[in-house]
C-alpha cells in the first residue's frame, strides 16, 4: 500500500503532523515502536511527570500552610501506590486519546521499528521479528530524543538505583536521599517531586547557574526558592563518577575550576543531563540522510533533509527540545506537504518549568540581548505587591518584561511564580503580533488576578507601575 505521508514516531511532533496531514486530505501512515502512541512525552515524560508534580504539590500543601488559611487538617498520609495509579491512569487516557484521533482521521498505524530503506520506502519490524515494507511519497522522521549520559563518564542506569527520568517517575518508595545530576528542567521538576514527598535532594550542576539558558534573574531567584524548600544545589561542579555502592549509589564530583574531589552517597541517583536526538537504527546513513555535528538530522527552512522526499521535525532536529515546538513543526510540515505555507516562529516559543512555583519564559533573555548589542528596557514587578497573590499566599517571584529601547516592542518575558506557565501566554501572543510594552500595559486586566503583575511589569518597562 502506498501513502502520501509516512510518519516515523508518534510523539507530539509525529502524531500532530499525521493528524494535520490527514485533516488536509492526505493519506497517512504512522510507525511507532512502543505498544502505545504518544512517544516519550505522553508515556514516560511530560504527562506522567506533571501528574506526579500536581499530586506531590497537593500532598505538600495539605501538610504545610493550610493552617494560615484557617484550615486545620491532620498530617497527610502518603499512599504512593495510589499516586502512581493516578499517574498511570493519566498516561492511559492521553495515549488512548491519540489512538482514537488516529482512527477518527483514518490514519493507518504500524507497531514496530521503522527503518528508511530509501526515499519513498520504509520497513517496519515488529516485536516478533516480522518485517513488512510500506511506500510513501513523503517520509517524516519524528523519532524524538533519548536520555543523554554524562560526557566522559560511564554510567549504568538500572532505573532502580541509578535512574533516568523514566525510572524517576516509577520509584516504588520514597528515597530518604536523592542526588540529581543536572540542574535543568527535568532534574529540578522530578527532584522537586521527591523532595516534597520526603526525600532529601541534592543537585549537582556543571554550569554556574541552574536552568541553563534561562534569564539570569530568574535562575538566581529560583535557586533561592529551592534552597528554602530544602534542596541543596552545587554549581560549577563536574561529575567524574557514578556507581552503585554504600546505601545505594555514589557520585564523585569536583569543582569545574579545579580542586579536591568529593564523593556523596544517596539511595537514588537521577541522571538528568539532557537529551540527545534519537537516530539509531533508522537507516539514515544507508539512505544518505545527513546529520550535523550534534547528531541531529540536518534540515532546511522547510524541514527537508538533503534527500528528496524525506523530512524531519521535533527533538531530532535543531532547536529547543520541547513538545510544543515539535507540535508546531508538525502542523507546519503537514501544511507544506499539502501545498500550503506552513511556518514556525522560533522567536516566540515559551518554555515552562512545572515546579512550585513555576518558571516560564518566552523570547530573549537579558544575557542574549546584551550579547547581541540590543538596547533594551526592563520592566519588573514582584508578586509581593499583587493583591491576588497575597490572598493566595503565593507572593514568591516576579514578572519581568524586556522591550526594545527605541521601538518599545516586547522582546522577551520571564515569570517566576504561581501559575507562571499559564500567564506566559499573553506575553507570547503579544510578541507574535509585534506588540509593545505599552500595548500590554494599557490592556485592561481583571482585578484581582495574578496576571495584573504582567500588566504592571509592562507598565514598568515604558513608564511606571501603579502598585509599586
Amino acid at each position: 500500500m502506498s501513502y502520501d505521508v509516512i510518519v516515523i514516531g508518534t510523539g507530539p511532533g509525529g502524531y500532530v503532523a499525521a493528524i494535520k496531514a490527514a485533516q488536509l486530505g492526505l493519506k497517512v501512515a504512522v510507525i511507532e515502536k512502543r505498544a502505545t502512541f504518544g512517544g516519550t512525552c505522553l508515556n514516560v515524560g511530560c504527562i506522567p511527570s506533571k501528574a506526579l508534580l500536581h499530586a506531590s504539590e497537593m500532598f505538600h500543601q495539605a501538610g504545610h500552610g493550610m493552617d494560615a488559611l484557617g484550615i486545620e487538617v491532620a498530617a497527610p498520609k502518603l499512599n504512593l501506590d495510589k499516586m502512581m495509579a493516578h499517574k498511570d491512569a493519566t498516561v492511559k487516557s492521553n495515549v488512548d486519546g491519540v489512538a482514537f484521533l488516529f482512527k477518527k482521521n483514518k490514519i493507518d498505524s504500524f507497531i514496530g521499528t521503522g527503518k528508511i530503506i530509501s526515499a519513498g520506502k520504509v520497513s517496519v519490524t515488529s516485536e516478533d521479528g516480522k518485517v513488512q515494507e510500506i511506500e510513501g511519497k513523503n517520509i517524516v522522521i519524528a523519532t524524538g530524543s533519548d536520555v543523554a549520559g554524562i560526557p566522559g563518564v560511564k554510567v549504568d542506569i538500572d532505573e532502580k538505583v541509578i535512574v533516568s527520568s523514566t525510572g524517576a517517575i516509577a520509584l516504588e518508595k520514597v528515597p530518604e536521599t536523592m542526588i540529581v545530576v543536572g540542574g535543568g528542567v527535568i532534574g529540578l521538576e522530578l527532584g522537586s517531586v521527591w523532595s516534597r514527598l520526603g526525600a532529601k535532594v541534592t543537585v549537582i550542576e556543571y554550569l554556574d547557574k541552574i536552568l541553563g539558558a534561562m534569564d539570569g534573574d530568574v535562575s538566581k531567584q529560583f535557586q533561592r526558592m529551592l534552597a528554602k524548600q530544602g534542596v541543596d544545589i552545587n554549581l560549577s561542579s563536574k561529575v567524574t563518577g557514578v556507581e552503585k555502592g554504600g546505601k545505594g549509589a555514589k557520585v564523585t564530583f569536583e569543582p569545574v575550576a579545579g580542586g579536591a574531589a568529593q564523593t556523596v552517597e544517596a539511595d537514588v541517583v537521577l541522571i538528568s543531563t539532557g537529551r540527545i536526538p534519537y537516530t539509531a537504527g533508522l537507516g539514515l546513513e544507508e539512505a544518505g540522510v545527513a546529520l550535523d555535528n550534534r547528531g541531529r538530522v540536518e534540515i532546511d527552512g522547510h524541514f527537508r533533509t538533503n534527500v528528496a522526499g524525506i523530512y524531519a521535525i521535533g527533538d531530532v532536529v535543531k532547536g529547543p527540545m520541547l513538545a510544543h515546538k515539535a507540535e508546531d513543526e508538525g502542523v507546519a510540515l503537514a501544511e507544506i506537504l499539502a501545498g500550503q505555507h506552513g511556518h514556525v516562529n522560533y522567536d516566540v516559543i515559551p518554555s515552562v518549568v512545572y515546579t512550585q512555583p513555576e518558571v516560564a519564559s518566552v523570547g530573549k533573555t537579558e544575557e542574549e540581548l546584551k550579547a547581541a548589542g540590543v538596547a533594551y528596557k526592563v520592566g519588573k514587578f514582584p508578586f509581593t505587591a499583587n493583591g491576588r497573590a497575597r490572598a493566595m499566599l503565593a507572593t514568591d517571584g516576579f514578572v519581568k518584561i524586556l522591550s526594545d529601547k527605541t521601538t518599545d516592542r516586547v522582546l522577551g518575558g520571564h515569570i517566576v511564580g504561581f501559575g507562571a506557565g499559564e500567564m506566559i501566554h499573553e506575553i507570547a501572543v503579544l510578541m507574535e503580533f509585534g506588540g509593545s510594552a505599552e500595548d500590554l500595559g494599557r490592556t485592561c486586566h481583571a482585578h484581582p488576578t495574578m496576571s495584573e503583575a504582567v500588566k504592571e511589569a509592562a507598565l514598568a518597562a515604558f513608564a511606571k507601575p501603579i502598585h509599586m
